[in-house]
């Protein structure tokens, strides 16, 4: 109540803006290095618990490690400051990360691996000491097992494209097991699946074979009629593709590579939509793989740490990357398949992001799976909806089908207004909204790629279809205005003209100090 006796709810409030006030936090800071000053020291407060190790002269440094020097709170200030510079999935409305599946990743899960039980694991413990991750590791195994249809599954691959490249090791090792191997030396992919299945194929050595889209959006059949042949070794797929238009002929692409002796591989990165509702096996795939810092909602984190999951028939599962869990009696044992590709990454796999995928898994059940799904394919059409209402963007190939996500085109708008869809998305940026276009080549003309998951609520999509719309208004009245953006971000414009020379990249601070600093 009021001092005046009156009700809260019964007060005047400011109206709530049309769209979104926002501004993103601006610091001149300095990098950390830059911030030392000699003899500056924090104090660090050790584990609970925690022995304290005295090491021998042996493994001692000469001298001590030139580390930045500064005072506790000199550190606490410096990182919240980057924090707050930072535009990431807990504070925006994310859709605008097409293909990559931005969903929410529930903060009880990081709980669970801040664990003590999971955070101060060693990978080369004693299997007898971390039976209870292995069974993790081997129950998410089962699950993903029933959710693919395959006979077994890998946790090895440390991210999606490191799932890839196992896949593609094992269909090598599959043909050269058969004395095949130097015969079968292309890959087919199709131009809208995942780019990282082209690059895994080559730097396998493969040749790369890829099909472009027919009238309908569908990849083509009959190119990869004439593509398939006694030099086949896979078919690397992603389906539905990176435009949201699944494939209804996939069967026949899978038979037609079989055919000629090939395997068939499945890119599952864009599972958000089909969970519960189609398997890789069914369709007859011989191999497939899952991200799970995408469908199964552990997190970004950046890009990285990510995690894999390579599913395969029974015909690969001696070749799948190890080690692998398996069940002995009432205990878990790490083994080895017979005749393994080999590693992927160190030791076992991602266990925080095994850890959350499990935890996500077990929370939802069954039912729940595919209730992500058809809620990612509702949000997913309602903003297509909203979208399709914005004068200047459209749609290639109206009249198909979307899964999960959408790739949009801004044709029209740039052609009228010079502006581009790189630059509507920096003036999305002003409104705190992140906003993707597309892999390159850009196939469809001034792309823009939107997967809503089905993490969001139709206010959330509603804010995000009126931003788009408020900014494609802007491009028509004052283009200049929208190509000058951003104006409420930590930066102007990046320059990015040292990407593309080597001699200017410094990966360290002293690389960084050599080179521009002398």
């Amino acid at each position: 109540m009021s001092s005046h006796g009156e009700s809260f709810a019964t007060l005047p409030v400011a109206p709530k803006p049309a769209l979104r006030r926002f501004h993103q936090a601006r610091w001149d800071e300095e990098i950390v290095f830059e911030l030392s000053r000699p003899g500056r020291r924090g104090v660090g407060v050790p584990a609970p618990g925690a022995p304290l190790v005295e090491l021998p002269d042996g493994v001692r440094r000469e001298t001590p490690p030139a580390l930045p020097e500064l005072s506790q709170n000199q550190v606490v200030r410096h990182w919240f400051r980057i924090s707050q510079e930072t535009l990431g999935a807990d504070f925006n409305i994310d859709v605008g990360q097409g293909t990559c599946t931005m969903k929410y990743s529930p903060k009880v899960n990081d709980t669970f691996v801040r664990d003590p039980k999971v955070a101060e694991l060693h990978p080369l413990q004693p299997e007898s000491t971390v039976q209870g991750v292995l069974e993790v590791y081997w129950r998410l195994e089962q699950i993903l097992k029933e959710v693919s249809g395959m006979a077994r599954v890998s946790l090895q691959p440390g991210a999606g494209s490191a799932a890839i490249y196992a896949n593609v090791a094992m269909i090598r090792a599959y043909h050269a097991s058969r004395g095949e191997g130097e015969q079968r030396d292309q890959v087919i992919t199709t131009m809208f699946s995942h780019p990282s299945n082209a690059a895994c194929a080559k730097v396998a050595g493969y040749e790369v074979i890829t099909l472009m889209p027919d009238a309908d959006g569908y990849p083509d059949i009959e190119s990869l009629r004439a593509a398939v042949g006694p030099r086949t070794a896979a078919l690397l797929i992603t389906n539905p593709e990176d435009t949201g238009i699944f494939n209804p002929k996939i069967r026949e692409f899978v038979e037609l590579v079989h055919a000629a002796g090939g395997l068939a591989c499945y890119d599952q990165a864009n599972a958000n939509g089909i969970l519960g509702i189609t398997r890789a096996r069914e369709a007859g795939f011989d191999l497939c793989h899952f991200n799970l810092h995408k469908t199964f909602s552990t997190p970004h984190a950046c890009g990285g740490p990510a995690a894999g999951a390579c599913g395969v028939s029974e015909a690969l599962v001696p070749f799948l990357p190890g080690p692998v869990v398996d069940r002995v009696g009432e205990e878990y044992r790490l083994t080895a398949p017979e005749s393994s590709v080999g590693k992927i990454r160190p030791f076992l796999g991602v266990t925080p992001n095994v850890v959350r995928a499990y935890a996500w898994v077990m929370a939802l059940g069954a039912e729940g799976l595919r209730e992500v799904a058809e809620t990612a394919v509702l949000n997913n059409n309602y903003l297509l909806h909203k979208v399709r209402q914005i004068p200047g963007a459209s749609v290639p190939w109206p009249e198909r089908r979307r899964v999960e996500q959408v790739r949009y085109s801004w044709q029209e708008l740039s052609e009228e207004t010079g502006v581009h869809s790189e630059e509507i998305g920096i003036r999305a940026a002003d409104f705190g909204l992140h906003y993707w276009t597309s892999h390159h080549p850009y196939v469809v003309p001034e792309p823009f790629t939107l997967e809503p998951t089905e993490s969001y609520s139709r206010e959330d999509l509603d804010e995000y279809a009126a931003v788009l719309a408020h900014v494609a208004q802007e491009a028509r009245t004052d283009p200049e205005f929208v190509k000058g953006a951003p104006y409420h971000q930590t930066v102007h414009r990046i320059d990015g003209s040292c990407l593309d020379d080597p001699a200017q990249w410094a990966p360290t601070w002293r690389a960084y100090l050599r080179k521009h600093r002398r």
